[in-house]
This record gives C-alpha cells, sequence and structure tokens, in this order.
C-alpha cells in the first residue's frame, strides 16, 4: 500500500516544473485537480491511496481500493482546445512506457487500446479519464486522470481485467509513479502543444494491438465488428471492414481474440 509520503516525482518531472500533492484519501483525483489548475495551478499531479467517488468514461464510476495508483495530472492551457482529446494518447503511450521500464519482459504483452485503456494479454490493468473546463478569467484546464491496478482489480466489468502485481514484482505504487511522472513530463514536450502529435501516434501505435486484429466496437447507435487498422492524424479509430476502412470519433473498442504470444510473455513477466 502506497505511502503518500514516499510517492514522488522524477527528476525529469521536477526539472521540467510539474508539481506534486499526495494525499492519503480524494473523494475525485479528477475534481480535485481541475479546482486546483482553475484557481492558478500548472503541471499539478494530485495522487491518492484511495478514491470515494472515483469516475470513469461515460459517468461510469471508477472503484478506487487501496493499492493502486490514482492520479491525476491538472494542466494549464496545454493546447489547443480542438487538440485536448490528444492528450489521452500521450497518457496511454506514458503508462506503457513506465510499466515496460519497470518489467521489460512484459513489452510484448502490454497494449494499448484505443481510445484510453492499457492492456497486459488482453486484460486490462489502466483506465485514463480526459476532463476539462473553462475558468471565468479565460484559462483553460484540462485534467488526465489515470487509475492502474496495481495490486487489486476491480469487480463486475464488461471486459477482463488484471493487475500489474500479477505480472512481477517490480511493480509498485511509488515506483510506477516515479516512472510515469518522468515519461509524461518526455512526452508532454514532445507533444508540443499538439504540434507533434504525429511523433506521439507513431509510437503509440508500436505498443497498440497489432493492425489486424478483430475487434467489435461498441458506438452510442449501436456495434460494428471489423479488423482494428490503426488511428489517424487526428487520434480516430479506423476499422477495417468489408472492403473499406471505416473512422470511428466516438466509441469502445473490445478485441475478439487473445494473442497466444502476448499470454506467454505476460507468464514470462
Amino acid at each position: 500500500m502506497a505511502d503518500p509520503a514516499e510517492v514522488a516525482l522524477s527528476c525529469e518531472a521536477e526539472d521540467a516544473g510539474f508539481q506534486l500533492l499526495a494525499v492519503t484519501r480524494a473523494a475525485s483525483t479528477n475534481e480535485a485537480a481541475l479546482k486546483a489548475v482553475l484557481a492558478g495551478a500548472d503541471r499539478f499531479w494530485l495522487v491518492a491511496e484511495e478514491q470515494t467517488m472515483g469516475r470513469g468514461r461515460h459517468g461510469r464510476t471508477w472503484a478506487s481500493p487501496r493499492g493502486n495508483l490514482y492520479a491525476s495530472l491538472g494542466l494549464a492551457n496545454p493546447c489547443p482546445a480542438a487538440k485536448a482529446p490528444l492528450l489521452g494518447f500521450v497518457a496511454g503511450l506514458s503508462l506503457a512506457e513506465a510499466i515496460v521500464s519497470l518489467a521489460p519482459a512484459l513489452k510484448p504483452a502490454v497494449r494499448l487500446k484505443w481510445p484510453n485503456d492499457c492492456l497486459i494479454a488482453g486484460e486490462k490493468c489502466v483506465g485514463i479519464l480526459l476532463e476539462g473546463s473553462n475558468g471565468p478569467d479565460g484559462r483553460r484546464a484540462v485534467v488526465i486522470g489515470m487509475g492502474v491496478n496495481v495490486l487489486t482489480v476491480p469487480e463486475g466489468l464488461d471486459q477482463p481485467v488484471t493487475a500489474l502485481g500479477r505480472h512481477g514484482r517490480a511493480f509498485t505504487v511509488e515506483r510506477l509513479f516515479e516512472r510515469l511522472s518522468a515519461r509524461i513530463a518526455s512526452n508532454l514536450a514532445l507533444f508540443a502543444e499538439g504540434t507533434g502529435f504525429a511523433a506521439i501516434r507513431e509510437r503509440w501505435l508500436d505498443h497498440a494491438i497489432p493492425t489486424g486484429s478483430p475487434v467489435r466496437v461498441k458506438l452510442p447507435t449501436g456495434e460494428i465488428t471489423g479488423a482494428f487498422a490503426g488511428i489517424d492524424g487526428d487520434g480516430q479509430l479506423l476499422v477495417a471492414r468489408e472492403g473499406r476502412t471505416e473512422t470511428v470519433m466516438v466509441g469502445d473498442v473490445f478485441p475478439l481474440a487473445a494473442d497466444a504470444d502476448l499470454e506467454q510473455a505476460a507468464r514470462a513477466g
């Protein structure tokens, strides 16, 4: 279980001007970080041992028992509003890189799934939630919330889940956050307020589920099946189906086939 006093930023994050507040309990790290940015903070991390009112995408609740990482990064005017959704790819890439840095043998098994999930051998271990708000002074606050199953997994989800601790002893909340803060600092610089998304996209695709993987995509209006064909320059999902490539702006992706090589790598890790 993480001790807030032991959670610390990396040297890279400190040098880049990031700040950290680690607490025992928060209602929602996203909500608290958003308020802090609207009040004048920037590059502000809030990390909590547990959340009592954690939030997920599409209004879902996010179970937040102790033993996992609950972190939100608040940014002031990080990019043009139209580019803000792309920050989810910065976060996903950074998390994948942080995980692999702690357990290099897991690299073949760690996969990013559009838009904001990270999997190990097909099982979800990370959730990411972006939220934003405009202050009366014109300040645009964007918060990237990240929940990582380090020791425990939530119940009742519509997809298989895992915890990092099942894949090696290298994973603790403190070590993971230190690596994550370093990768976020580097990748935000690469993102360059949106002008560097092409480089982020290329690296994100290197960690994504393999191109051609069969997927089911749950849309607001129904479901489609096809093959994962990547993401475009605006971060939209590309799905190959019935001889054409379709673009998806909003939805949830569910891989339809497990990769035996990924499962073997996960066991080896």
